[in-house]
């Protein structure tokens, strides 16, 4: 695992490179510590090099090279990931694309930009039109569009328009291949899958065509319940109403928001389960009185109504939801982990109820509400108190055992998170755009070890990584 980053500097002349091991290690890294099973794994992984294009001839120039010299090279957006998605397993080069942050073009219902524009940017330049991006992480602030479309799978939005999986919730990815000369290839249709959610294990995304929708003022309001089941029931029929505009329904279970928001913290008791939501403007008084058709619905903040000394220094809605949910649990105790979890339609509701009164504390219900295929349902994001690896573990076998899959986010390869599987295509097109696997090795089990036994129950551990952790001790 030693490679010639000096030729490669001389092949790639003028383009921006940085080699101070505290930064490099710095952009080596994304969310993985979210996992104590990750962070044990990859804290040893650091590139050799990070490099910072301005443009698309300067990925080619720089791939090229990387190619002739046999150099792993790993894209990263800005880092927001937390499966390890963006460390380069290998060493090597990280490809960073934050440089890379133009919007090009807008137009009714689409945007064209490069992988580097920041969401919340986006944003800013679509709004003046009355539009906005269907969704966005939770790390709608700081996350790229780049990385939300090659590492993400859906967020503040999914409630309408389902996951970035879905047909339609991406346009259009350009990609450059892994080769000699590298080729320019425009992906639509089918053919989206085969880079979306790849962790750029087959190619590199140089531009990316989203689709927009009408942009609203969105209000936060939070309603509280005396139990987690009411605020599920109440959150699944807010779903469902059709003629209600929202972007975000999110269930949280006591003790969670109490002990864990506490810029929140003194509107929430700590016996309270809440219900986050945002809302469009013009629902607000159709929210209300949905509202009040619950028995023990309290709203107990309403962005609307509340004075600018009571918004000032709350974090939106959205950043209390999705990850940034296990983000502020762990700021408190380092102890928190998660997971992810799907509660299939139609019986959702019993589901989560059952698995919540079979953990209590030790697995704080935490729910997002999308579509899925079509059908309102929801994910789980909860809060697991992790005490070893094997409970973990018998954690994740009894939720699936009452029939919720768990996407595991403590691992870091493409088919064991289970948000996407390798298959013959998806695998064919890895040869055809990375013929010698120079892009984010070990993240594709498929590619690493094609006789990986994934009935054993064991993790997949890229050879590379095992002797990059040797080497560093660990």
């Amino acid at each position: 695992m030693s490679y010639d980053i000096a030729a490669f500097r001389q092949a790639i002349g003028s383009i921006p490179c940085e080699d101070n091991p505290v930064l490099v290690r710095q952009k080596s890294r994304d969310f993985y510590w979210y996992s104590p099973i990750l962070k044990r794994e990859l804290e040893a992984v650091t590139a050799d090099l990070i490099v910072t294009p301005r443009g698309e001839a300067e990925v080619a120039a720089i791939l090229a090279a990387a190619y002739r010299l046999q150099i792993p090279v790993t894209p990263r957006g800005a880092g927001t990931g937390n499966y390890g998605q963006a460390m380069p397993l290998s060493g090597g080069i990280v490809l960073n694309l934050s440089a890379m942050d133009k919007v090009k073009s807008i137009a009714p219902g689409r945007i064209v930009c490069e992988p580097g524009a920041i969401l919340i940017d986006i944003d800013r330049q679509t709004r003046p039109g009355g539009q906005e991006l269907r969704m966005h992480p939770s790390t709608y602030a700081t996350a790229s569009i780049g990385g939300f479309v090659a590492g993400g799978s859906g967020g503040v939005g999914s409630i309408n328009w389902g996951g970035l999986r879905d047909l339609g919730n991406i346009l259009r990815l350009r990609v450059l291949t892994m080769e000699a000369a590298p080729r320019a290839l425009e992906l639509t249709g089918e053919d989206l899958h085969k880079a979306a959610h790849a962790y750029g294990t087959n190619g590199i995304i140089t531009e990316v065509e989203m689709p927009l929708t009408a942009a609203y003022d969105w209000i936060d309001l939070i309603v509280g319940f005396d139990s987690f089941e009411a605020a599920s029931a109440y959150a699944n029929a807010l779903g469902e109403e059709d003629g209600l505009l929202t972007k975000l329904i999110t269930v949280i279970a006591s003790p969670v928001p109490h002990e864990y928001f506490l810029r929140h913290r003194h509107l929430v008791a700590r016996d309270q389960s809440v219900v986050l939501a945002m809302v469009a403007d013009h629902s607000l008084d159709a929210m209300r009185a949905f509202t009040r058709r619950y028995k023990g619905a309290g709203v107990l903040f309403d962005a609307s109504l509340a004075s600018p000394e009571a918004r000032k220094g709350l974090p939106p809605n959205y950043e209390l939801s999705w990850n940034h949910t296990t983000l502020r649990g762990l700021r408190v105790d380092p102890a928190i982990t998660y997971l992810q979890v799907l509660y299939p339609f139609p019986g959702q509701l019993a589901l989560v109820k059952k698995i919540h009164d079979h953990f209590g504390e030790e697995v704080m219900g935490h729910l997002e509400f999308v579509r899925f295929n079509g059908k309102v349902t929801c994910f789980g994001l909860p809060l697991v108190r992790f005490t070893t690896p094997e409970r973990l573990a018998e954690i994740i076998a009894i939720h699936e055992a009452m029939g919720a899959p768990v996407f595991n986010p403590h691992r870091y390869t493409l088919e064991e998170g289970g948000m996407k599987q390798t298959d013959s295509v998806q695998l064919a097109f890895k040869k055809e755009a990375d013929p010698l696997g120079l892009l984010n090795p070990g993240k594709m089990i498929a590619w690493a070890d094609p006789d990986f036994d994934y009935r054993a129950g064991s993790n997949f551990l890229f050879p590379g990584l095992e002797e990059r952790a040797r080497a560093a001790g660990v």
